[in-house]
């Protein structure tokens, strides 16, 4: 898919096939995921892409929405705000090293025909003792990861002269 395509048709994904995500698909994603630049390239993140029904029940346990239980395989996103690169007041950058990697994961999975729908909406703390994530480590980000069961709705965006400006 032509990379303008693919940032024109991503969208959250509210719904999922009972389908199995394909392994080559995965692969793609994760040179994806390990293609995205961050601060320093510390690259303090790492991706688990859980398939094993028993841990995705963990994570849903931990977020209340039904429709994630569908997704054959949701995605974890783990974040180290301790190696990750400091701005010069000493403010990790993490959350925007995350917001990359995020970004590269969303877009290759819809490239692949994959739906994706970035979940931030759960308690950190429960979400790492379920999944035994320990510090310096910590969960930063869910997403389903499957085919949608439809087709995604239209979406508004605010005109373009708002958002993007060329200043001479």
């Amino acid at each position: 898919m032509d990379f303008y395509n693919v940032v024109k048709n991503r969208r959250s994904i509210r719904g999922y096939k009972n389908a199995a995500v394909p392994s080559e698909a995965l692969e793609r994603i994760g040179e994806a995921v390990r293609s995205a630049p961050s601060a320093c390239n510390i690259q303090p993140w790492s991706f688990r892409v859980v398939l094993n029904d028993e841990m995705r029940q963990k994570i849903c346990q931990c977020y209340s929405a039904d429709w994630l239980k569908e997704a054959p395989a949701i995605a974890v996103v783990l974040g180290n705000a301790e190696s990750c690169w400091k701005r010069l007041e000493g403010d990790p950058i993490i959350s925007m090293d995350i917001g990359i990697v995020m970004e590269h994961f969303v877009l290759a999975a819809t490239a692949e025909g994959l739906g994706t729908c970035w979940i931030c909406a759960y308690d950190v703390e429960k979400m790492n003792k379920a999944l035994g994530i320990m510090a310096p480590w910590s969960v930063y980000a869910i997403s389903p990861l499957g085919y949608a069961n439809a087709e995604p709705r239209e979406f508004d965006r605010k005109p373009l002269d708002e958002l993007f400006k060329v200043i001479d």
